[in-house]
């Protein structure tokens, strides 16, 4: 037990951990070794002494009145006040007295418990540590080797002092991935598995990995120059990100799709092909939807609570759509409303006098009246 500090200091180095984190986590260990040794059904103290760097283990009995029934059935976990008073005059029925223990005189049986009580702790410490260090990345790339593939295609991936995985249903569509290849993915997830202990889960195909990519190859978004105001993707097929830039030299748009769409097409490969529509957000909610329809140019918007009804010609309706209705799914994600067409020349399923009144308001937006 002699100079614990130091083994503390030692455990706290090697481990890369919190000095006062492992003090804490020896005191336990102590503590636990003690319960084994003496019995669990009393109470313990320990302490690091900063002057002699050893540790102290005591033992906490309670005051009680002579009548009192625990003195036959747990005897050694409280003190009569008649005996208290031998000790300390002071004392009075529901203090508590403390002796000191030692483990020491104990031998082996201690040394080996204490081993596997301290091993425990630090072990729990190390984990809670790791833990809390990727759960704060949630949202963040990661990139690592292949190190195996299962049955059902979860594929695992080393990265750093931990395995992720990529389940099958985060990876997009089409991809395979092999022993030894490297996987850039964000962080989706970190929790704790009874059975696996803790998991940390990553994914392909969350907007939140498309964010990341942009990031990392725009410098104007990683200096915060421009903003993501929100993103939607279909995995692998098609994606639109809103952007805004925070002074008004910057061209949102244009630094991120960059020169002859250098950097968009970097962030489309790394997403296998995934065609990616920059649009400027704006806080009008109705020019913010139109912009997210587009390539369909719209005429009108009408906005009812989260439905928004936008107003097109005829010939916009399959732009608007899409192929398998992809712009309006990811129009609608992007901007958080339900989009309705209502196409010019037929009648609204509401009001038409109202759409007329929209399209008035839209185009005063745009400074054509």
């Amino acid at each position: 037990m002699e100079k614990i500090s130091d083994i503390i200091e030692s455990i706290a180095n090697e481990k890369g951990l919190d000095i006062e984190s492992v003090k804490e986590r020896v005191v336990r260990a102590v503590i636990g070794t003690a319960r084994r040794i003496y019995g669990a059904q009393n109470v313990y103290d320990a302490v690091v002494d900063a002057n002699t760097k050893n540790i102290k283990l005591f033992q906490k009995v309670e005051v009680v009145a002579p009548d009192d029934e625990r003195l036959v059935s747990a005897p050694t976990s409280v003190i009569s006040l008649q005996n208290a008073k031998k000790e300390d005059a002071s004392a009075e029925v529901g203090d508590s007295l403390s002796y000191e223990l030692s483990l020491d005189n104990l031998g082996r049986t201690a040394a080996s418990a204490l081993h596997k009580e301290l091993e425990f702790h630090i072990q729990r410490l190390v984990e809670e540590k790791i833990f809390e260090k990727y759960n704060q990345m949630v949202g963040n790339i990661v990139f690592g080797s292949v190190v195996r593939v299962d049955g059902e295609e979860n594929t695992y991936i080393e990265i750093e002092e931990i395995r992720a995985v990529l389940p099958r249903k985060y990876r997009i569509k089409g991809e395979k991935f092999k022993v030894g290849d490297v996987v850039k993915a964000v962080i989706r997830k970190v929790f704790a598995d009874k059975a696996q202990g803790m998991r940390v889960e990553l994914s392909r195909t969350s907007p939140k990995f498309l964010e990341a990519l942009l990031a990392a190859e725009v410098p104007e978004i990683k200096d915060g120059l421009v903003i993501i105001h929100s993103s939607a993707r279909i995995p692998g097929e098609r994606a639109k990100v809103a952007l805004m830039a925070t002074t008004p030299n910057v061209d949102p748009v244009g630094a991120t799709v960059g020169t002859k769409g250098v950097r968009i097409n970097a962030v489309s490969k790394e997403l296998n092909g995934e065609n990616i529509d920059a649009i400027e957000y704006v806080s009008e909610p109705a020019l913010f939807i139109s912009r997210a329809m587009s390539p369909a140019i719209v005429s009108a918007v009408k906005i009812n609570d989260q439905q928004a009804t936008i107003t097109i010609a005829s010939e916009q309706k399959s732009k608007a759509i899409g192929k398998s209705g992809i712009n309006i799914r990811l129009a609608s994600m992007l901007t958080g409303y339900e989009i309705q067409i209502h196409e010019i020349g037929k009648v609204a399923p509401e009001d038409n006098n109202s759409n007329n009144d929209g399209l008035k308001g839209l185009k005063a937006l745009f400074g054509e009246e």
